[in-house]
């Protein structure tokens, strides 16, 4: 009895039997044939559960910002490449609009010479481009991207698909001056007037273009007789005779017919039928040189 009272004595021996002591019950709930939890297990697992959600939530926010993020990154590259494929879309779709565009226009030309050419087999044309313009009234001029090196010499007459330009007036190795038709005047002694007749009636029409009124934008045909069939709608084209321009080249539509000034012959308005203006491609006439 003694030997206990001294065992208990010793505080850290006691404490250690107690906690077997607790120990040994503890197993005993945990192990024995029970309908729930014992309340150890309960503390143990609500303990747990509740530092689990206290570690766990902040734990989970930090990771969805981190993931957002990243989302966010891939999202702005995305739209990146999206933009950059819609830059190329659209310059692919303006690209492939112009070249549609100059495809049907070459097209329109490529009928045009050859209807041209059915015409008047003796005939070539050689297109070029239009290099510079010079708009000054007294002298409209154009330059064009062929010269002598490609057969091109002076007097000859430069059309549009549409209808007649002018004539070149100057020529050197790689390009030639073309003078507009707008420069005729006849008070001027170094303008050549065009014989012109009516497109389907060239053996009953007559008349010659001589100049070209600025303010209505027209030119104006003189000398055409009275009993002339000539009216308003017909289309003129150029007869060919005196040589300075090639046959059946279109200059324009007739808008109107007035007796003239002297009552002798009448003259009539003529609408160009090409516009001087906006350029693209033109055709220079090569006709057959006749022999000396």
């Amino acid at each position: 009895m003694l030997k206990l009272f001294k065992l208990l004595g010793n505080k850290r021996l006691f404490f250690l039997l107690m906690g077997l002591i607790l120990f040994i019950a503890v197993m005993g709930f945990t192990l024995g044939p029970r309908a729930g939890l014992s309340w150890p297990e309960k503390f143990s697992k609500d303990t747990v559960g509740f530092v689990q959600y206290i570690v766990y939530k902040p734990v989970s926010y930090i990771a969805g910002f981190f993931e957002d993020i990243s989302n966010l990154r891939s999202v702005q590259k995305e739209n990146e490449e999206l933009k950059i494929a819609l830059a190329h879309y659209t310059r692919d779709k303006a690209k492939y609009n112009t070249i549609e565009r100059e495809n049907e226009r070459l097209h329109q030309q490529l009928k045009f010479t050859e209807q041209q050419e059915l015409l008047n087999k003796d005939y070539q044309y050689r297109i070029a481009h239009v290099v510079s313009v010079n708009n000054d009234p007294d002298n409209q001029t154009l330059v064009i991207d062929l010269g002598s090196r490609n057969g091109i010499k002076k007097d000859m007459a430069v059309t549009s698909d549409k209808g007649l330009v002018g004539t070149i007036s100057q020529v050197s190795n790689f390009t030639a001056t073309v003078k507009l038709l707008t420069t005729l005047d006849s008070k001027d002694p170094n303008s050549n007037a065009i014989a012109a007749t009516v497109q389907g009636n060239e053996n009953k029409s007559f008349g010659m273009i001589e100049s070209y009124d600025q303010e209505k934008g027209m030119f104006l045909m003189t000398k055409i007789k009275s009993e002339d069939p000539l009216k308003k709608g017909d289309i003129i084209i150029s007869s060919g005779l005196g040589g300075e321009f090639p046959r059946f080249m279109v200059i324009g539509t007739v808008e109107s017919r007035q007796a003239g000034e002297f009552g002798l012959t009448d003259t009539a308005y003529i609408k160009p039928a090409t516009e001087f203006s906006d350029w693209n491609e033109l055709f220079v006439v090569v006709t057959p040189e006749v022999p000396q």
